[in-house]
């Protein structure tokens, strides 16, 4: 009987544990016991239902094009729990000199791709508009001029759009995404589409309409899908299904591995009262997590994983009356660049992003705080937090009225950031984790952020695992 502990019960540890399950049912001879050190299993994924009203401690939904996330949900029997953004209504503002100001049609995260709705925009500035029409014609790189080396996203679009485009746009929708800053965030590893467009064809313009014709050119379906999923009852829906297929005797919540050590080709766990061996281990917890237990057992490996840094966030749902949810716009939200001299980052109308979220009497808003520079957030109290959103949400939305309720979530160290040389980094890890015989990594550290990421990153550690023990034959 080969053993396998998994370190950390969120997403990416809850869907290893899920593939090792699924291989002993098969009959592999495997035991799993997965080590997490809080109270619950499922991480940042937290629903609660309040009156009608679902609300999300950490992330509400997940990106449709990439498949793991949903394949995983339809394989638990969740396929008819799954839904899609309303994005008949997804209208994304950006707030300007405290003004709302849409973020024109045609605009492809950044880059645009229609001329009129970005020319006769009010949220750039005729000088901007000017280097966006130059854009397209720019030229294609040289050979000489095209080469791996890593930049900053904010590098890369000042070069292409200008200051503007950077304070305006792409920091602003990074923030919201990864809790960081474009100044700071690689190229190669979080737009590495740009990075290849401007290789192909110099103009990020050109590049993006050329690869969204050759994406409908592959697709017989002329519907096209929503930009987010998520589920009917919440994200927990996942965390609890996951938990459902488990056995319950090999799930160990409130248990914290302090160490790590290998010996005679084993790997012994060091608990709060005893010690424990296995054949193989995943880490799947932040990567300075991994970095502190392997310290004593491989120093290069703990140092780069050390080097990866994170952001925290705080949440704040907010559920107000009839009355306010009239006022407010259609659309998903509204971001917050940086110079505007905000708390709030982001605000999400989660009523209007999917359907069923709050009655149609309330209004549902998500508020997002922190990220990267702004980590003290966390340190202020709820009643604080809870009086800086109301003020801001006034200031912005003209909201005067006291929510009905509110609740504050604080996320510390969640949001792994990919800065510049990301990617020349993973590589080393993954070369100094081959010379150490059953270790596997999963997680948002590495090979990308969201959920479906996550579910990847714990099925691919699953089968290192497996391989590593020796049991990567068919049953």
């Amino acid at each position: 009987m080969k053993r396998i502990a998994i370190i950390g019960g969120g997403i990416s540890g809850l869907s290893a544990a899920f593939q090792l399950e699924k291989r002993q049912r098969a009959g592999a001879p495997i035991e799993y016991v997965l080590f997490e050190s809080s109270g619950h299993l499922g991480g940042v994924l937290s629903t609660e239902r309040v009156e009608g009203c679902i609300l999300e401690a950490g992330p509400d939904s997940f990106l449709t094009e990439k498949p793991w996330a949903t394949d995983l949900c339809r394989e638990l029997g969740l396929g008819d729990q799954l839904i899609g953004s309303n994005d008949s209504k997804r209208k994304t503002y950006i707030l300007v000199k405290n003004r709302l100001v849409p973020i024109p049609d045609g605009l492809m995260f950044m880059v645009p791709t229609r001329i009129m709705p970005t020319a006769f925009s009010p949220l750039f500035s005729f000088r901007t508009k000017l280097r966006m029409a130059q854009e397209w014609f720019n030229s294609k790189p040289s050979t000489e001029l095209v080469t791996e080396n890593d930049e900053s996203v904010a590098s890369l679009v000042e070069r292409h759009y200008g200051r503007e485009m950077v304070d305006r746009l792409a920091d602003p929708l990074l923030s919201g995404v990864y809790g960081g800053v474009a100044s700071e965030l690689s190229v190669r590893a979080v737009l590495p589409r740009f990075a290849k467009m401007e290789e192909e064809y110099g103009s990020l313009g050109r590049g993006m309409l050329a690869s969204r014709k050759s994406r409908s050119n592959k697709t017989s379906n002329p519907i096209p899908s929503s930009l987010f999923t998520s589920l009917k009852g919440g994200m927990q829906q996942i965390v609890d299904a996951l938990i459902a297929q488990l056995s319950p005797s090999s799930l160990h919540i409130d248990t914290a591995v302090h160490s790590l050590e290998r010996k005679d080709e084993r790997w012994l766990l060091s608990l709060e009262h005893r010690t424990d061996q296995f054949d193989a281990i995943i880490l799947a917890t932040p990567a300075s997590n991994a970095a502190a237990l392997l310290r004593g057992v491989h120093g290069d490996l703990s140092a780069e994983l050390a080097g990866i840094r994170y952001s925290s966030s705080v949440i704040v749902n907010a559920v107000y009356d009839r009355a306010v949810r009239s006022q407010l716009r259609r659309g998903f939200g509204f971001l917050v660049p940086r110079k505007e001299g905000k708390r709030i980052l982001a605000v999400t109308f989660v009523h209007n992003k999917f359907d069923g979220r709050a009655p149609d009497h309330r209004a549902l808003l998500r508020c997002f705080l922190g990220g990267t520079g702004n980590e003290a957030i966390l340190e202020v109290s709820d009643d604080e937090i809870l009086r800086i959103v109301r003020k801001e949400l006034q200031q912005t939305l003209g909201i005067s009225a006291a929510p009905l309720f509110t609740h504050v979530h604080k996320w510390k160290n969640v949001m792994a950031q990919y800065s510049v040389g990301h990617l020349d980094r993973v590589k080393r890890i993954a070369s100094f984790r081959q010379q150490l015989r059953g270790v596997a990594l999963a997680g948002n550290a590495y090979g990308g952020i969201g959920i479906p990421d996550c579910v990847c990153s714990g099925a691919d550690a699953a089968a290192e695992s497996i391989k590593s023990v020796g049991l990567d034959q068919p049953v």
